[in-house]
């Protein structure tokens, strides 16, 4: 398999070549909420035991509601990264695409064509990866126009990491219709769509059948520890993926926190999210740094010698996110309160790159 990708964080790998205490350094390379909510109690016995139907099913009832579905249960899953490792098996059965696209018709499994798959980038590097590993041809494309009746699996993220570029619902679809037409799936990855519910397709899944929906737990509550996610799709699909990833998947905790958390106050969440945020755009202004995209929480910022600015930042003890594809992006986090901003900007004030 080719190298892991690079992701946010990275604070012990960063300590250990610019040197201080972990606790010392303000990490600000990843698009994590920095200020987690306060965890519910949970239940001695999610502890003790494993989780029951009706802890499952709670949990998938909260995240319907939440996630705006029109009716469909989304699939708990150990963190969207688990499911991607599992999207080549959902490539390699022609009856996986006749179920999404009929539902009803049933017939002996068949290996499908070896079609290819198109992902809209640039953007997370684990799907390329993922699916390129299985021997899938990947074409990374920019707008539609990429995309023909030869890619039986689209990929979105909606709205994009790290660029922020966000696609309507009514865009989206019409992709979707595109590949039905041919026989294909349209993924859209919502990561970070908890700040943007109106970009949502995830109540259109019953009716577009070959649309899958990824929605991540952590980065919006800030609990990315707790390694949970949803799954938005017709019932074949999310059978299929409850299949390959065998049962009691997702402890009875994160179940049961995540449903305390979705039917909890989540407007006050986002309200200090976007707090967080323009604390961040001041110190970047301030700076005179370019914003070029973003999220509600992280900013890309452009600058001609990136790479330096981010070991400037790491010698301040500042952990950004830089990226090899290109050279002149640093992509910035949210402080966790405004010493986090100051310390930024007053970092920043004193660089002459």
């Amino acid at each position: 398999m080719s190298a892991p990708i690079v992701h946010g964080g990275g604070i012990t790998e960063a300590a250990a070549r610019f040197g201080g205490r972990l606790e010392d350094w303000l990490d600000l390379s990843t698009g994590i909420n920095p200020c987690p909510v306060a965890v519910p109690q949970v239940p001695e016995r999610a502890w003790h035991r494993l989780p029951d139907r009706q802890t499952v099913d709670d949990a998938r009832q909260a995240a319907a509601r939440y996630y705006r579905t029109n009716g469909v249960l989304p699939l708990p899953v150990p963190g969207t990264q688990s499911v991607i490792q599992l999207l080549p098996r959902l490539m390699q059965f022609q009856q996986t695409y006749e179920a999404v696209l009929r539902p009803g018709l049933h017939g002996s499994v068949k290996p499908s064509a070896n079609r290819r798959v198109a992902i809209f980038g640039p953007t997370y590097g684990e799907y390329a990866r993922v699916l390129s590993a299985a021997g899938f041809a990947v074409d990374r494309v920019e707008d539609v126009d990429g995309v023909g009746a030869e890619h039986g699996l689209v990929v979105i993220v909606n709205p994009n990491n790290p660029t922020g570029r966000a696609f309507a619902p009514a865009e989206l679809l019409a992709i979707a219709a595109r590949q039905k037409a041919h026989g294909g799936l349209l993924l859209v990855d919502e990561a970070f769509g908890d700040l943007q519910p109106e970009l949502s397709v995830a109540g259109h899944v019953r009716s577009e059948g070959n649309l899958i929906v990824f929605r991540s737990f952590g980065k919006f509550f800030g609990l990315a520890g707790l390694r949970l996610g949803f799954v938005v799709a017709t019932e074949p699909v999310l059978q299929s993926f409850a299949d390959w990833l065998g049962p009691w998947a997702v402890s009875g905790p994160a179940l049961t926190i995540s449903k305390a958390l979705m039917q909890g106050d989540t407007k006050a969440i986002a309200a200090g999210i976007l707090e967080r945020h323009a604390g961040l755009g001041a110190a970047l202004d301030g700076a005179g740094l370019t914003r070029i995209g973003g999220t509600g929480l992280f900013v890309l910022v452009e600058h001609a010698r990136a790479a330096l600015l981010q070991e400037r930042l790491c010698e301040a003890h500042i952990l950004t996110r830089k990226f090899d594809y290109a050279p002149t992006w640093l992509r910035i986090g949210l402080a966790p309160d405004a010493a986090g901003d100051r310390r930024l900007a007053d970092a920043l004030s004193r660089m002459e790159l």
